[in-house]
């Protein structure tokens, strides 16, 4: 099959994790694919910002970024044009971003398929983290890119609901949770005894994330092992979170790593005894939480239905009430003081893995069989001589 990859990222991040994994599982299969997205992109270093949009939003009012922002969708949707008409796609496959509709309106155009993946809400989530302009237009301008796809793929399920509401039928919407490269997550080698017991956490740190209440247990941890803290990345809130180490006095058990290539990420992870995922927001398919589950780690997270999609509390992970004042820390504390449980939990959560294929090569699988369906859906009947659906909803 050849596929149109379509994104507009401009960063290194999360989501290039994601879009890099995709592309190579999908060529991986067999399948040609073409990514189409602005210039940068492949140049952009790890972690690292476009500082082209940097400076836009550092200048310009929200109402003015967002103006700016609309705009660039002219340019990107003739490139993604531009790359069908030579490329000559079965399917269009994008990763949704506020403004993107060049999905849209080229699929249309060329009569393709258009497969949209959709990871967050993102009108809703700028006017909430980041500022945004134009809030009733960016909103719509969103609805209008998700409801003009052939198929939609949300991360979650809770996702998925946002999505509906939006306008989108639900049969044409199917969860696409993220996943991993079993290649880089071998069967683990059983746990080591140590004299420090590692608390681990994978990604940006924002203040949100909560890591300042595993740095107060860990303080006041008095169990038969010292406890550590170990992060992997960096982020806004590492500063804040190192001057409270010092004022605990236990900056010389907390290490940050800083921006960790993807490639040194599992063997980081195998070193945790448990792997912490302190909050997360309401809609999210959490990456760390994949990369954890294939590591075989004892899993601290909160009960919330985004996370219990993939994690089953006393099964896979323990699973703390986020409004419970301390519920984190005990989760922890249990976990810490009970070796045979942290055994069992992480092997659960890897053979959950293993059992419902959450892995990148899988979701290429899911998305090629997707694909193949709505391909069908758009040719014509030759037996009836009628179309299915022979235009874009």
């Amino acid at each position: 099959m050849r596929i149109l990859y379509s994104h507009r990222i401009r960063s290194r991040d999360g989501q290039g994790v994601h879009l890099d994994a995709m592309v190579a599982a999908l060529r991986a299969a067999g399948h040609v694919v073409q990514v189409t997205g602005p210039a940068g992109y492949d140049k952009a270093e790890l972690g690292g910002e476009s500082a082209g949009l940097a400076r836009l939003r550092r200048l310009l009012p929200a109402g003015a970024q967002a103006l700016a922002e609309i705009a660039y969708a002219v340019p990107a949707t003739w490139r993604l044009y531009r790359a069908a008409a030579a490329f000559k796609p079965d399917v269009i496959y994008e990763r949704a971003n506020l403004y993107h509709v060049a999905g849209r309106i080229v699929a249309r155009a060329r009569g393709v398929p258009l497969l949209l993946e959709v990871n967050a809400p993102l009108a809703e989530e700028r006017a909430r983290f980041g500022g945004l302009g134009l809030p009733r237009l960016s909103a719509w301008i969103e609805r209008f890119a998700w409801r003009g796809a052939q198929r939609v793929l949300p991360v979650t399920e809770v996702l998925a609901g946002r999505v509906a509401d939006a306008g989108v039928p639900p049969g044409r919407i199917t969860v696409v949770p993220n996943g991993i490269d079993l290649a880089d997550f071998p069967e683990p080698a059983p746990r080591q005894s140590r004299d420090t017991l590692v608390l681990g956490f994978v990604g940006f740190v924002r203040d949100w994330h909560g890591l300042d209440k595993a740095l107060h247990g860990i303080a006041a941890w008095r169990g038969d092992r010292p406890m550590s803290l170990m992060v992997v990345g960096d982020g806004p809130a590492r500063p804040g979170l190192e001057r409270l180490a010092a004022e605990l006095g236990i900056a010389d058990r907390v290490r940050f790593t800083g921006l960790a290539a993807r490639d040194a990420v599992p063997a980081l992870v195998a070193g945790f005894d448990i792997a912490l995922q302190p909050a997360a927001v309401p809609y999210a398919s959490p990456l760390k939480v994949f990369e954890y589950m294939a590591a075989a780690c004892a899993i601290v997270a909160p009960d919330q239905p985004n996370l219990r999609e993939v994690l089953q509390d006393g099964e896979t992970a323990l699973l703390f009430d986020p409004a419970e004042p301390g519920g984190f820390w005990a989760a922890v504390s249990r976990l810490a003081q009970d070796a045979a449980l942290r055994q069992r939990l992480g092997e659960a959560a890897r053979a959950q893995i293993l059992a419902r294929d959450l892995t990148w090569a899988g979701n290429a699988r899911r998305v090629v069989a997707i694909a193949e369906a709505e391909r069908a859906a758009l040719r014509p009947h030759d037996a009836a001589g009628e179309i299915t659906r022979g235009s874009l909803a």
